[in-house]
């Protein structure tokens, strides 16, 4: 991304979406608060073990990329359009990001 696609953008999702192309694991967990979710397609993984389970088998684990990144503000976040590519899933893909205090409370993949 470049400093300018990231005005407006909460500094924790930007780093999670950094942390994700740079396939750093612990960057990207360091986004999320304790508590925090991953909401993918409808499979929820809550807490850090499990969204780190969900990531190495699926999302950074996958060699995921996110690119043509398009972002409009939510309530409390940021939806941001990607297109993924990796070695898992590879298409459109839209991640809304709640967050909080704490950091990221919500990641929401969906179509």
């Amino acid at each position: 991304m470049t400093d300018e696609s990231r005005e407006g953008i909460p500094p924790v999702v930007a780093e999670a979406i950094d942390a994700a192309n740079a396939h750093d694991t612990e960057r990207f967990m360091d986004t999320f608060a304790p508590t925090g979710s991953v909401d993918d397609w409808g499979r929820v993984f809550t807490g850090r073990e499990a969204i780190r389970g969900w990531s190495d088998g699926e999302f950074i684990g996958s060699a995921v990329t996110l690119d043509d990144l398009q972002f409009s503000a939510v309530p409390d976040g940021v939806a941001v359009t990607a297109l993924v590519g990796g070695d898992g899933f590879n298409g459109p893909s839209t991640f809304t990001f709640l967050v909080g205090s704490a950091g990221i409370e919500r990641m929401t993949i969906t179509a």
